[in-house]
């Protein structure tokens, strides 16, 4: 598995993480159904279409309200990098999560 948003950004709130107490789990690490997409553990390489997410220590919204800002994300541009042309799509990511069964 490659590295999740949260062994980059360090912002603890994954299992067992230091501020899960202060600032609850990152929905990014616990949402089951993006597991393993860009060899990442739940959503943890797609955290840019998953929502509650932080950045800059807040807490962001919707995928519409935050896009804009995690297109410039530093972990959202090197997964990019990485994946080269097996990045998925915001598109495709969205329709997983409307349509997946848990």
């Amino acid at each position: 598995m490659k590295k999740n948003c949260w062994e980059i950004k360090n912002c603890g709130r994954y299992n067992g993480g230091e501020h899960v107490g202060d600032l609850g789990k990152c929905p990014a690490a616990s949402e089951k159904r993006l597991d393993g997409i860009h060899d990442g553990t739940n959503a943890g390489r797609a955290c840019w279409v998953i929502a509650g997410t932080l950045c800059r220590g807040e807490v962001q919204g919707s995928f519409a309200q935050k896009y804009k800002n995690c297109e410039k994300c530093d972990f959202y541009q090197g997964v990019r990098k990485e994946e080269g042309g097996k990045f998925i799509l915001s598109s495709v990511l969205l329709s997983k999560l409307r349509h997946a069964d848990y």
